[in-house]
């Protein structure tokens, strides 16, 4: 059974890596003012960072289902069925977006796979949904597959504030964090498919240095890992963590990504985070 391998663009995989796997884009869009820009094909990452500095925050929006159907369609000419690997869907309609459109077309049968995560731990998903169809893989067998791969996925993330968060209704539980926003940074993580605090630490490097200690409570127990360091215009910062990190954790392979125009919108520029999961 051929199988054909979707994502959206907030798993931020590298347009090479996709096209040497065969990963299809669905773009989210980030819009400024009356400007739509689809990210990955409009507008990268560096230009984002660039945009809101002289502009007002943008707002984003979900890929209309009708983009899904027509992706869908134009794989159904040479496939079987599509594995649809999308952002949680606690702080995203994509995932629905993708189950909906799946019930509109014929011919190919829609696997739609809800990361409830975002980045490239998403993409992590995606590359291997990707492998495994390379090899002839059934696309139940991806999937149980995926679900394996989701036991071990984790992801901390902290912000310079949460005042974008907060505005975009896209973190729960912030009333933890009210009244010392200032004198913290707080850390962030996905639990039950949304964004809820973590932690709340004193500053940016005890915060990064935290991340880096729940990596080694998980790589301490043995296996294989695979995690991402992953930036908001702060390449140079993350560079330095994972050369760090390298030498703390030799059974961990690591890879730098950033947080995109999508995701920074919510995120703010200088977040910072680290995701991981076991190979």
């Amino acid at each position: 059974m051929k199988t054909a391998v979707v994502t959206d663009s907030t798993a931020y995989i590298p347009k090479e890596m996709r096209e040497k796997w065969n990963i299809h884009m669905i773009p989210l869009n980030v819009i400024f003012g009356s400007e739509v820009y689809q990210e990955e094909i409009d507008i990268t990452w560096s230009q984002f960072y660039e945009e809101v500095k002289t502009k007002e925050l943008p707002t984003t929006s979900q890929p209309p289902i009708g983009q899904f159907v027509e992706l869908f369609k134009n794989l159904a000419k040479d496939y079987e069925a599509v594995i649809s690997i999308h952002l949680s869907s606690g702080i995203s309609g994509t995932f629905q977006g993708a189950v909906t459109a799946g019930t509109m077309v014929e011919d190919i049968e829609v696997f739609a796979f809800d990361s409830e995560i975002s980045c490239m731990v998403q993409g992590f998903y995606a590359l291997e949904a990707a492998e495994w169809a390379s090899r002839g893989e059934k696309p139940e067998a991806i999937i149980a597959r995926l679900e394996e791969l989701k036991k071990s996925a984790r992801a901390y993330f902290m912000v310079d504030d949460l005042s974008h968060l907060q505005r975009g209704g896209r973190l729960s539980g912030a009333a933890a964090f009210i009244g010392s926003l200032l004198q913290v940074k707080p850390l962030l993580h996905f639990e039950n498919k949304v964004i809820v605090p973590f932690e709340k630490i004193r500053t940016r490097r005890k915060a990064m240095k935290r991340i880096a200690d729940l990596l080694g409570e998980d790589a301490s127990r043995g296996g294989e890992y695979q995690a991402v360091i992953i930036h908001a215009n702060r390449l140079e910062e993350a560079n330095e963590w994972r050369k760090e990190l390298s030498a703390l954790y030799p059974n961990v392979e690591f890879s730098i990504s950033y947080f995109g125009a999508v995701i920074g919108t919510h995120l703010g520029e200088g977040s910072m985070g680290m995701g991981w999961m076991k190979k």
